[in-house]
Protein backbone atom coordinates (compact mmCIF):
# COMPACT_ATOMS: atom_id res chain seq x y z
CA UNK A 1 0.00 0.00 0.00
CA UNK A 2 2.78 2.65 0.79
CA UNK A 3 4.77 1.69 -2.10
CA UNK A 4 1.76 1.84 -4.55
CA UNK A 5 0.97 5.63 -3.12
CA UNK A 6 5.07 6.04 -3.48
CA UNK A 7 5.28 5.13 -6.63
CA UNK A 8 2.07 7.17 -7.85
CA UNK A 9 3.85 10.63 -6.69
CA UNK A 10 7.45 8.89 -7.61
CA UNK A 11 7.57 10.90 -11.08
CA UNK A 12 6.73 14.81 -9.80
CA UNK A 13 8.68 13.71 -6.59
CA UNK A 14 12.08 13.05 -9.22
CA UNK A 15 11.33 16.22 -11.44
CA UNK A 16 11.00 18.07 -8.35
CA UNK A 17 14.11 16.85 -7.08
CA UNK A 18 16.44 17.63 -10.06
CA UNK A 19 14.73 21.02 -10.22
CA UNK A 20 15.78 21.87 -6.85
CA UNK A 21 19.24 20.34 -7.94
CA UNK A 22 19.63 22.85 -11.33
CA UNK A 23 18.60 25.51 -9.15
CA UNK A 24 21.97 25.22 -7.06
CA UNK A 25 20.17 23.30 -3.80
CA UNK A 26 22.81 20.88 -2.80
CA UNK A 27 21.42 18.37 -0.80
CA UNK A 28 19.17 17.88 -3.83
CA UNK A 29 22.05 17.81 -6.41
CA UNK A 30 23.82 15.32 -3.91
CA UNK A 31 20.91 13.35 -3.60
CA UNK A 32 20.48 13.12 -7.79
CA UNK A 33 24.16 12.05 -8.01
CA UNK A 34 23.79 9.36 -5.88
CA UNK A 35 21.42 7.63 -7.57
CA UNK A 36 22.93 8.51 -11.25
CA UNK A 37 26.69 7.12 -9.57
CA UNK A 38 26.17 5.26 -6.86
CA UNK A 39 29.29 5.51 -4.21
CA UNK A 40 31.67 2.34 -5.55
CA UNK A 41 31.89 -0.56 -2.82
CA UNK A 42 34.85 -2.16 -4.17
CA UNK A 43 37.57 -0.83 -6.34
CA UNK A 44 40.20 -2.49 -8.08
CA UNK A 45 43.43 -3.18 -6.06
CA UNK A 46 46.85 -3.41 -7.83
CA UNK A 47 49.15 -5.09 -5.63
CA UNK A 48 51.58 -7.19 -7.10
CA UNK A 49 51.96 -10.75 -4.83
CA UNK A 50 54.05 -13.67 -5.45
CA UNK A 51 52.91 -16.94 -6.23
CA UNK A 52 51.07 -18.72 -3.30
CA UNK A 53 51.10 -22.19 -4.30
CA UNK A 54 53.74 -23.03 -1.50
CA UNK A 55 53.33 -22.19 2.02
CA UNK A 56 56.80 -19.82 1.57
CA UNK A 57 54.91 -17.72 -1.10
CA UNK A 58 51.55 -17.43 1.31
CA UNK A 59 54.00 -15.88 3.78
CA UNK A 60 55.54 -14.09 1.13
CA UNK A 61 52.30 -12.95 0.02
CA UNK A 62 50.91 -11.74 3.30
CA UNK A 63 54.15 -10.19 3.99
CA UNK A 64 53.90 -7.71 0.92
CA UNK A 65 50.32 -7.34 1.93
CA UNK A 66 51.66 -6.05 5.13
CA UNK A 67 54.80 -3.73 3.62
CA UNK A 68 51.91 -2.16 1.16
CA UNK A 69 49.86 -1.24 4.63
CA UNK A 70 52.56 0.21 6.40
CA UNK A 71 53.72 2.61 3.25
CA UNK A 72 50.14 3.51 3.18
CA UNK A 73 49.98 2.14 -0.43
CA UNK A 74 46.91 0.13 0.49
CA UNK A 75 44.08 0.80 2.76
CA UNK A 76 43.74 -1.77 5.72
CA UNK A 77 40.41 -2.99 4.81
CA UNK A 78 41.57 -3.67 1.43
CA UNK A 79 44.86 -5.39 3.04
CA UNK A 80 42.27 -7.42 5.42
CA UNK A 81 40.33 -8.39 1.79
CA UNK A 82 43.76 -9.71 0.51
CA UNK A 83 45.27 -11.20 2.90
CA UNK A 84 41.63 -13.08 3.32
CA UNK A 85 42.34 -14.40 -0.20
CA UNK A 86 45.36 -15.34 0.40
CA UNK A 87 44.15 -17.38 3.53
CA UNK A 88 41.60 -19.29 1.45
CA UNK A 89 44.85 -20.25 -0.57
CA UNK A 90 46.89 -21.49 1.91
CA UNK A 91 44.07 -23.50 3.41
CA UNK A 92 43.18 -24.93 0.07
CA UNK A 93 46.86 -26.05 0.26
CA UNK A 94 46.59 -27.14 3.63
CA UNK A 95 44.10 -29.42 2.68
CA UNK A 96 45.28 -30.64 -0.78
CA UNK A 97 48.74 -31.59 1.49
CA UNK A 98 46.68 -33.50 3.85
CA UNK A 99 44.69 -35.62 1.12
CA UNK A 100 48.28 -36.47 -0.27
CA UNK A 101 49.44 -37.76 3.38
CA UNK A 102 46.53 -39.65 4.07
CA UNK A 103 47.11 -41.48 0.79
CA UNK A 104 50.47 -41.67 1.24
CA UNK A 105 49.12 -43.41 4.53
CA UNK A 106 46.54 -45.67 3.63
CA UNK A 107 49.21 -46.85 0.60
CA UNK A 108 51.64 -48.16 2.89
CA UNK A 109 48.81 -50.68 4.48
Amino acid sequence: MVLAIMERGAKEITEAVVKLAKEGDLSAARLVIERLLPPAKDRPIFLELPEADTAAGIAQAQAVIVRAVAAGELLPGDAATLAGIVEVRRKALETQELEQRIAALEETK
